[in-house]
């Protein structure tokens, strides 16, 4: 019996995930892009100092 759940475990540890990594990865790098435009929408009116 302990050998039959151990290898219902395992079958069950090797499903899809929930989300796609690619998904997580274009959210992530639409983030960042999104951050670097505002800071350097924000400090292209400013004067080097």
């Amino acid at each position: 019996m302990l050998n039959t759940l151990t290898v219902l475990a395992a079958e069950a540890e090797h499903s899809e995930p929930a989300v796609s990594p690619y998904v997580v990865g274009a959210i992530a790098l639409a983030l960042l892009l999104a951050l670097l435009l505002a800071v350097v929408t924000f400090g292209g009116g400013r004067e080097h100092s």
